[in-house]
C-alpha cells in the first residue's frame, strides 16, 4: 500500500489527495488510525464526473454530499480505511486543524486556508482514516510566502473577507443578494483572485454551484 496508490485510484474517480499527516493522541483520529488522508475534488474532471451522477441528476437534496458518500466510501474500502466527513456531527471531525496538519495547507493573509495546488479554491470531501503508516512526500512551501502582490487580502468588494479581521458572513451575504453580487454569485470574488486558484482549473458552474448551495438556494 503507498500513498501513491490511493491518489492514483482517487484520480479515477474525479478526487485528488490534498495532504496527509501521521496522526498523534492529540488529533482525535479513529483509534488505530496510522494515516489521514485529506481527500478533496480534482480539477476540472471532479465537475463531469459528479454532473454525470445519479446523485446529481436525481434533483434529490445534498446530491454532493450523497456522491461524496458513495464514492469515498468505495475508494476507502480496498485500503481497509474509514471514511470520515466534514459534515457529519455534532461531534464534527476537526478537518481544518487536520488539513493545516499534513504541511500541505496553510491559513491565507484573509483566514482562508490555502494548498499549493488548489489555492484558494482548496475543499474537501472527505477523510480516509487509514491502519497503515504510509510514506509522506515532503511538505511544500505555502504559496503564500512568495505572493508580493496578495490580491486576495483587498478582492472582497464589501470588505466581507480582508487582512487581519474575522470573516463577516452577513456582509457576504447581503452583497450576494444583491443586484451588486451577480459577479460573486458565480464564485468567490476572494478566492478567484488568488494566483494559484487560477491555474488550478476550477469551472465557474461548479463555483455558482457552491455559492447557491451557500445561500440556500
Amino acid at each position: 500500500m503507498s500513498l501513491g496508490a490511493l491518489a492514483a485510484d482517487a484520480n479515477r474517480v474525479g478526487l485528488s489527495v490534498r495532504g496527509a499527516f501521521h496522526p498523534n493522541a492529540e488529533d482525535a483520529a479513529p483509534n488505530g488510525t496510522q494515516t489521514l488522508v485529506m481527500i478533496g475534488p480534482d480539477e476540472p474532471q471532479f465537475w463531469n464526473v459528479f454532473t454525470a451522477s445519479p446523485e446529481y441528476q436525481d434533483r434529490k437534496a445534498h446530491p454532493l454530499d450523497r456522491w461524496s458518500k458513495r464514492v469515498t466510501h468505495a475508494l476507502a474500502a480496498p485500503f481497509g480505511a474509514v471514511a470520515l466527513f466534514p459534515y457529519d456531527g455534532p461531534p464534527y471531525a476537526p478537518f481544518l486543524r487536520w488539513a493545516e496538519r499534513t504541511g500541505h495547507n496553510w491559513s491565507s493573509p484573509v483566514g482562508l486556508l490555502v494548498h499549493a495546488k488548489a489555492g484558494l479554491f482548496i475543499s474537501f470531501r472527505a477523510v480516509l482514516a487509514l491502519p497503515d503508516r504510509l510514506d509522506l512526500p515532503t511538505a511544500p512551501q505555502s504559496p503564500c510566502t512568495t505572493c508580493a502582490t496578495q490580491p486576495c487580502a483587498n478582492a472582497c468588494p464589501v470588505g466581507a473577507l480582508a487582512s487581519n479581521t474575522p470573516y463577516d458572513v452577513p456582509a457576504c451575504v447581503a452583497h450576494m443578494r444583491s443586484p451588486e453580487g451577480a459577479a460573486c454569485r458565480q464564485g468567490c470574488l476572494v478566492r478567484r483572485s488568488c494566483p494559484v486558484s487560477q491555474t488550478f482549473g476550477r469551472l465557474e458552474a461548479q463555483s455558482a454551484f457552491h455559492m447557491r448551495a451557500f445561500l440556500g438556494e
